[in-house]
């Protein structure tokens, strides 16, 4: 057995079932060893932010890692802002980079590159293998490591001569270590805050946002009218009709600040302190006001749903009724185009089930509140801030999850930073349906550029933000690459097209001209 084949082996033993891949020529033993095998789903990303923002995604949805194949230092560069994204999200994700065969580092050949360094700006852990005897032992490794809390990258680099030598051997993969329960003493702590009659609330991340995390923060919601809250870049919230009411701390941070100000507590419950995207001169970057006592329930390293349960439980709430959003859509808007118009028409179409990759950071801040009554959902936002996530992370949660509907929300702008995703959305026959607001312009960094209260953006500005001579056309980008593409001018238009998005097999991409 080669070393690419007890790799390949050990990741099968170890639950991985799809790689993501944009690979070279480092990495053909292990592409040959996925073909020989033909246990593991290979799927080819034209661009590595696809293949990293691809794996990112699934990992949200299916809870386990996927494998990333990547080449060399440059490949493994050129996936780096949706590593940052998925760093930031805590999700489980396996890299495997190629590198040149031992003998051969010694010589300046044109890729070589130093892939520890850019490996470790985003991996929790890191090796090269040294031998094939040894990779098994390496794979397995990596998984175990991807899957502890908290979860996270884990980044194996495997020499050429490593994947072609004889004498590798398959690994049986270890128990995964158990998330622990916060300590009693934190947990009557919070049950103590919770009983007071100051207003508090508990900020939700990780497994605090689904399943039964939710429904012990639901009845502590009920029991003590605590608000549940979540950061603005949250990983994934189980949402709609009959689940917990969870509010989202808004972006602007002025608008953050006043979202929070009447609170006297916030209980983190795996989330960090809620800070301001970016520092303002003269204002504070932490959001929550100073009169307020943060205190950490669950660090990202502990059970969220288990902290949450034994709270409910302290408090006596185990089989207190969850305080839940009540089913509502609002009707088919029609007419012109309008944002609170377009977040209407998503919410009154969007199907049970659906699974929405959010990045429209200005034209969509209205649809996830109008969309909180529809039918049960799940929502994924961009935890780390690097635009271009959510094509790809569309891609990903549609190959975890091939019998749901996915809805990519993204604007002209983000979208152009990774749209090589749509050919492979259209490769693999996705049930995607790709919204794009085209605003023609970077929308955001005029919002930005406005709190520095300096007057107008001049021409040069304009320049740098504007998207304009000559516009995209998203209908020609998009069906060059294999998505049937429509281009709607009013409300009644859109909601036709999304309806039949939702309905037809496929994929299928909306340009809204804003």
């Amino acid at each position: 057995m080669t070393g690419a084949e007890a790799l390949v082996a050990t990741l099968v033993n170890g639950g991985v079932e799809v790689c993501f891949a944009n690979p070279g020529t480092s990495e053909m033993h292990i592409v040959h060893a996925l073909d020989r095998l033909a246990k593991v789903r290979c799927v080819l990303g034209l661009f590595e932010g696809v293949v990293t923002g691809a794996a990112d995604g699934y990992a949200r949805m299916a809870g386990k890692p996927a494998c990333t194949l990547l080449h060399l230092a440059p490949g493994l560069s050129n996936g780096l802002a949706n590593l940052h994204n998925a760093s930031r999200a805590h999700v489980p994700l396996l890299n495997l980079v190629g590198q040149h065969a031992t003998q051969h580092l010694r010589f300046a050949s044109p890729l070589k590159g130093d892939i520890e360094a850019v490996a470790g700006l985003y991996s929790k852990w890191l090796r090269t293998s040294s031998a094939p005897e040894q990779i098994g032992q390496d794979a397995a490794a990596a998984i175990v490591a991807a899957r502890t809390a908290p979860e996270g990258t884990a980044t194996l680099i495997v020499p050429a001569d490593v994947a072609w030598s004889d004498r590798g051997s398959t690994v049986a993969l270890p128990p995964i270590p158990q998330s622990p329960l916060p300590t009693a003493e934190s947990v009557e702590h919070a049950a103590r805050i919770l009983r007071s009659d100051s207003p508090a609330a508990l900020l939700l991340s990780g497994n605090g946002l689904y399943s039964e995390g939710l429904i012990a923060a639901g009845r502590i919601a009920a029991g003590t009218g605590a608000r549940l809250l979540t950061p603005y870049g949250f990983t994934r919230i189980e949402r709609g009709a009959g689940r917990a009411v969870v509010d989202r701390i808004p972006y602007d941070p002025e608008q953050a600040a006043d979202f929070l100000k009447d609170l006297r507590h916030l209980i983190l419950v795996g989330a960090d302190p809620p800070v301001a995207h970016f520092a303002h001169r003269g204002k504070a970057s932490e959001l929550a006001p100073r009169t307020c006592e943060l205190f950490a329930l669950a660090t990202p390293t502990e059970d969220c749903a288990g902290a949450l349960r034994a709270l409910a439980e302290a408090l006596s709430l185990h089989s207190t009724k969850p305080r839940c959003e009540t089913a509502s859509r609002p009707p088919l808007p029609s007419g012109s185009i309008t944002l609170p118009r377009l977040a209407n028409a998503i919410a009154a179409l969007l199907p049970e089930g659906a699974i929405v990759a959010d990045e429209s950071m200005t034209s969509g801040r209205g649809i996830m509140a109008a969309a909180r009554g529809a039918p049960r959902h799940d929502w994924l936002a961009n935890t780390g801030g690097s635009i271009g996530f959510a094509l790809p992370l569309a891609v990903g949660a549609a190959i975890a999850c091939l019998d749901r509907r996915v809805l990519s929300l993204t604007a002209d702008g983000s979208g152009m930073y990774t749209l090589q995703a749509l050919w492979t959305i259209a490769r693999e026959e996705l049930n995607v349906t790709t919204v794009i607001f085209a605003n023609r312009a970077y929308a955001i960094l005029y919002a930005e550029f406005d709190t520095i209260n300096v007057g107008q953006p001049g021409e040069m500005t304009r320049t740098l933000f504007d998207l304009i001579h000559p516009e995209l056309d998203w209908v020609m980008l998009s069906r060059g690459l294999g998505v049937p593409a429509f281009r709607v001018d009013s409300m009644d238009e859109f909601c036709r097209v999304l309806r039949k998005g939702f309905e037809e097999p496929g994929p299928k991409l909306i340009e809204v001209v804003l």
